[in-house]
């Protein structure tokens, strides 16, 4: 059932020549139509907010399946069984391991070969694949899911949702949708040290360097800071925290523009001074011993051995690692120490969230529109990922089994266990049911996203929510023309590389900050303000013709 079938296998086979969606044709020219009248078998004729979708007739969707190491497909779960019972459909998933996913996605969609639904998308990736009409302007059927249209109206996320629309002013991924913006990334910190030196956890990144100052003071032999999540880029989370709370995209996050609110236009992240100051807070602790030089390419499992073994004390962090990986490490080294993750800490942005309220969404392939059942899809869709019935049993699973309600709480049953919450369970929610799945389970109201997590997070979570949102994190509409987005993906690469190779000279003292101008005219020299360029003329166009 969860086997790439021999025709993928050999689409994937020439992966390698992975073609521009600007120039993958798709194998029907005709445009998208609202007529659904031929689309609409299985569909339920009344289906709105608060309804169980339940297909009139058994029916079949293809998807892409993000296959995560940490809970490997298997096709007996409770989820599958379970959604097939609740709705009368069943998903035949594409799979695919998770380090390849992105690449795979674009060798399917190029063939005109994906399936019906693709997840696990995020903003702008989908940009790349609009021009070929390979994938469905979702907006045009948002009728379809009343649950979508309720959260985006309650919530107020009009303003984020803006951010995904196209030059026809459109938009082709159905995001992942919060009430409240979650910050996840952190630091975590040995707190056993900040008592040992009569320290409180730092608020703000001044604070940080001190507390690795005096770190390092104590523990001369020590980098205070050891970090990991180096794929796909080095420094991925360190930079984009980093770069966030200066007010700008970096690492992980990393986008070429940022919207400066006063200045009313983008400018290059790479080249602002945001980056820079951020960059030259980060070259300060390497050059004075407070980060392990192999911060930015060991591997995860090396920069735990380093923590586990006292060779480090802080380290990159979410709410998973923390429980999954670094209490289990130290428990087994040094079972007096003590870990906790703190609030993003405060930097030149302000005491703000940069989280975004909007999460990894789900495409349409071509296809899906053309087939009979489009309509019932799309509620399925609704009510699977959108509907507060749909994101519970996303993610909790099946009251009695997997858990259960006493009032408005959910509990996991005292068998099962995830993120360790319960460490005698002999089943995990993940990997025994499927359920609480990366592909699945996101989203909602904050009570929900947050039911996982302990007291502490919580406390965590409380403080960033307390947080006003950051204003360059949801910037206005500056979508490309097919030929402006073919101009600037010649441009994108290379850009981002360069930023990325330089960003490491300058983090690790091998290219001096004092030739920050120069790297500026290099960039200028990569076709920087060309493109800069393109994405304001892009805006002020988007706000001539739309408003």
């Amino acid at each position: 059932m969860f086997r790439i079938s021999r025709r993928h296998a050999a689409i994937f086979a020439a992966g390698a020549l992975v073609c521009s969606m600007a120039a993958c044709g798709s194998d029907d020219d005709s445009s998208d139509s609202t007529d659904l009248s031929g689309n609409k078998v299985a569909a339920m004729d009344e289906y709105g907010v608060g309804d169980q979708f339940k297909a009139t007739e058994s029916v079949d969707f293809s998807m892409l399946y993000n296959n995560h190491p940490n809970y490997q497909l298997k096709d007996d779960w409770l989820f599958w069984q379970e959604l097939k019972k609740r709705t009368n459909v069943t998903i035949d998933p594409v799979a695919v391991q998770l380090s390849d996913y992105n690449q795979k996605r674009s060798v399917l969609i190029g063939a005109g070969d994906a399936p019906f639904i693709i997840p696990k998308t995020y903003h702008p990736d989908e940009n790349a694949f609009v021009s070929s009409g390979a994938i469905v302007a979702v907006s045009d059927y948002i009728d379809l899911m009343p649950n979508f249209k309720d959260k985006i109206q309650k919530w107020n996320l009009a303003p984020e949702i803006d951010t995904l629309r196209q030059a026809d002013g459109k938009y082709y991924l159905l995001p992942g949708l919060h009430e409240k913006p979650w910050q996840d990334y952190s630091v975590a910190m040995r707190t056993d040290i900040l008592d040992e030196l009569n320290l409180e956890a730092p608020k703000t990144w001044d604070e940080f360097y001190d507390v690795l100052k005096a770190m390092k003071a104590q523990y001369p032999d020590v980098y205070p800071l050891s970090d990991r999540f180096n794929k796909p880029n080095p420094g991925g989370n360190l930079l984009s925290i980093i770069m966030a709370s200066h007010g700008t995209w970096g690492g992980w996050s990393y986008q070429h523009a940022t919207w400066d609110p006063e200045a009313e236009k983008f400018v290059y992240s790479g080249a602002s001074d945001q980056y820079k100051q951020g960059l030259e807070y980060l070259n300060k602790l390497f050059s004075e011993g407070l980060i392990d030089p192999e911060s930015f390419t060991q591997t995860d499992d090396q920069a735990r051995q380093k923590l586990a073994n006292g060779k480090s004390f802080v380290i990159s962090s979410n709410a998973q690692a923390l429980v999954n990986d670094y209490r289990p490490d130290l428990a087994k080294t040094n079972p007096n120490a003590k870990i906790t993750k703190i609030p993003l800490p405060i930097g030149p942005a302000g005491e703000v969230n940069p989280a975004s309220r909007l999460e990894n969404g789900v495409m349409i392939s071509k296809k899906a529109r053309d087939s009979e059942n489009f309509v019932a899809m799309m509620q399925f869709i609704d009510w699977l990922w959108y509907s507060d019935t749909g994101q519970e049993f996303a993610k909790w699973g099946v009251e009695g089994t997997t858990y259960t309600t006493d009032g408005d709480k959910n509990t996991l049953a005292a068998d099962v266990d995830v993120v360790g919450l319960n460490p005698s369970g002999t089943k995990h929610l993940q990997k025994d049911f499927g359920f609480y799945n990366g592909i699945f389970a996101y989203g909602g109201k904050p009570e929900l996203v947050q039911g996982f997590f302990s007291e502490e997070e919580q406390g965590v979570q409380q403080t960033m929510g307390d947080r006003k949102p950051a204003a360059w994190v949801t910037p206005p509409p500056a979508p490309f023309t097919d030929e402006e987005r073919e101009q600037a993906t010649l441009w994108e690469t290379t850009l981002k590389d360069y930023v990325a190779q330089q960003t490491l000279k300058f983090v690790l003292g091998q290219r001096p900050l004092s030739e920050w101008d120069a790297y500026v005219t290099e960039l200028k020299g990569k076709n920087m303000q060309q493109y800069i360029d393109i994405v304001n003329k892009a805006h002020d166009r988007y706000e001539k013709d739309h408003g």
